[in-house]
């Protein structure tokens, strides 16, 4: 888009219509299963918009999607530094947690985003994650935790 056309998405410039674009194209690619092409979309916009809690929920989704699984906790984690309500990114960071078998971790993760929003795919993975560790447990001879 040339500047000398007026950004029908964000007022604020001609930037922002190239930035909306950016995390579009990402979000598409991730529907599309492409999620190491969407992180090289959302390259420039990670560092033009550090502050921006949606770029890096899409980012994390994007390496989990592609089994980064120690850069998508570190997303995760960002964007809850960023929003501390944000359930979802809560509930994926629990996700997260679990891929790693951190199970305990998983459990607390899952936890606060089932008490936050009590979706039912968040209280299905926190049962799974529950009666994995309570499997484990008795494997071990433990009570459970």
């Amino acid at each position: 888009m040339s500047a000398a056309q007026p950004d029908p998405v964000e007022p604020d410039g001609p930037g922002a219509v190239s930035a909306v674009a950016a995390f579009r194209r990402a979000e598409d690619l991730l529907e599309r299963r492409r999620p190491l092409d969407a992180l090289k979309a959302l390259a420039p916009l990670l560092e033009a918009e550090p502050e921006a809690a949606s770029v890096h929920l899409l980012a994390a989704r994007a390496y989990l999607a592609s089994a980064q699984f120690q850069r998508a906790e570190a997303g995760f984690l960002r964007v809850l530094e960023l929003d501390p309500a944000d359930h979802y990114a809560r509930f994926a960071l629990g996700r997260t947690l679990q891929r790693q078998s951190r199970l305990a971790e998983a459990r607390a993760q899952l936890r606060m985003a089932v008490v936050m929003d009590p979706r039912p795919e968040y209280q299905e993975a926190l049962g799974e994650v529950s009666a994995n560790i309570a499997v484990r447990s008795d494997r071990a001879g433990g009570t459970g935790a």
